[in-house]
């Protein structure tokens, strides 16, 4: 998919807004502890605005790049300091105040990825979808282990869950870890039992972790309401539209065969990709047909059919399969704290076994892809785009704790190191350290780039 303006600029609001988060943790924290800040910056490159305030004539700036950003203080080490001012230098001030400074950005997106997530706690609750098992493919390992169509979940090794993400991001790591997870069912008739989920070969425990692979490899896909094949946007331009269908169109067929619902539709169409198809559809109680050309498109790590189309509003979720619970602000504030804990720990745990190649490189993600959800998010909704803002802030505060030297983890080993030796590292070794990191991001930043490369253009 090629990316549209909306993406850019949806992802350019995120950026920035993230960035400024990130850096004025540095800044407040800094101002706070009595540093001096000559610079804050959001964004790189020429300055677009440029500010100067109070005392310290401290210059605020937004740059061209709105790709990053920086907090400059005072600092012997790049330049000369007046006499009047060396206790306010970086390197004269304490070891534990300068580790505050640098872990307070990454601190900061936590806070905020917090804040967000119980202020939308507090203002709509939680309401998530039951994990009722749906079709189950033969032979796959879900079927293997015992899974059957209209099971629900209760508990995964032996934890109650209640919604289908946690499900779905238990068996991740579980399989990825241990490579077995225990899940108690319970059936239509409400008899309980176990059974055990396997997987032994660790490249197909790998491959469970590339994109949009977990449900399709293990087999099997969570209950969903039957959804009416009625047509409710017809993209301009697309396939559907060049074959004449039209929103309000029902849609009774696909080559012959029979279409009762939009996701048989769906399934349908995906594997048709570089072929055409003759579809017979109704409109104002005539029933018409019409040969269609369907291209084959990149999706993820998949290459399918698409004709560009949606299903009509309307279709919902029975009361039956949703969990809702409203929340007072206490209960929000808690429960946005574990679930910030949790998505983070979950990261930290996945990023360990990627290094050890226990889980999918794939699933390093660069700019363009980052900006691709950002847009489909933002054209979701406010809330879909807030959960948007919410994983990557949580994650640029885990990445910014990582011990790579041209990181903030990198920059606290450094200055712990110095405290304890009481000397800063030889310019030797802070040489070396910083080429590995310059070296290490480089790598990261390439892999992302080629799966983003990949993702997009096949």
């Amino acid at each position: 998919m090629m990316l549209s303006w909306q993406h850019l600029l949806a992802f350019l609001v995120a950026i920035a807004l993230l960035v400024a988060v990130h850096e004025f943790g540095h800044y407040w924290v800094a101002r706070r502890l009595g540093f001096k800040v000559l610079r804050f910056s959001i964004g790189f490159g020429p300055p677009l605005i440029t500010r100067v305030a109070g005392a310290d004539r401290t210059e605020y700036m937004l740059s061209a790049i709105p790709l990053g950003g920086y907090v400059k203080l005072l600092d012997e080490r790049e330049g000369e300091v007046a006499s009047h001012e060396v206790h306010r230098a970086f390197t004269r001030r304490p070891h534990w105040q300068r580790i505050l400074v640098l872990l307070a950005g990454p601190a900061f997106n936590f806070i905020f990825a917090i804040l967000l997530l119980a202020g939308m706690y507090f203002v709509s609750g939680i309401t998530e979808l039951r994990p009722v098992i749906g079709p189950v493919r033969i032979d796959s390992p879900a079927y293997l282990a015992g899974l059957r169509n209209g099971d629900t979940v209760i508990r995964l090794d032996g934890q109650p869950v209640q919604a289908q993400s946690a499900v779905m991001l238990g068996l991740l790591d579980r399989l990825t870890g241990a490579g077995r997870a225990t899940l108690t069912l319970t059936d239509d008739s409400g008899r309980q039992r176990e059974v055990v989920m396997q997987v032994n070969d660790a490249k197909t425990r790998r491959e469970l972790t590339e994109p949009d692979r977990l449900m399709s490899g293990l087999g099997f896909s969570f209950w969903q309401p039957p959804i009416a094949p009625v047509l409710g946007t017809v993209v301009a331009g697309g396939p559907a539209a060049a074959a004449g269908l039209q929103a309000g169109d029902r849609v009774l067929s696909v080559d012959g065969e029979p279409i009762t619902d939009f996701l048989q539709l769906r399934q349908k169409i995906e594997p048709m990709g570089g072929r055409s198809a003759v579809i017979g559809y109704l409109r104002a109680g005539t029933e018409v047909t019409a040969r269609i050309d369907i291209p084959a498109e990149k999706v993820g790590e998949r290459t399918i059919g698409r004709i560009h189309v949606t299903p009509a509003p309307g279709t919902r979720y029975p009361d039956s399969m949703l969990h809702h619970q409203s929340l007072g602000p206490l209960q929000a504030l808690g429960a946005g704290v574990a679930e910030a804990w949790n998505m983070t720990a979950l990261q930290a745990r996945m990023f360990w076994r990627m290094l050890r190649g226990q889980v999918s490189i794939k699933n390093l993600s660069g700019p363009l892809t980052i900006a691709e959800y950002a847009g489909d998010s933002a054209a979701a909704g406010a809330g879909a785009f807030l959960g948007f803002l919410v994983l990557i802030s949580l994650s640029l505060g885990f990445l910014n704790l990582l011990p790579i030297p041209m990181l903030d983890g990198g920059q606290v080993v450094y200055q712990a190191i110095e405290w304890l030796r009481g000397a800063p590292l030889p310019e030797r070794a802070q040489a070396i350290g910083q080429q590995f990191g310059i070296a290490l991001l480089v790598l990261l930043m390439g892999v992302a780039m080629f799966n983003d490369i990949a993702r997009q253009f096949g």
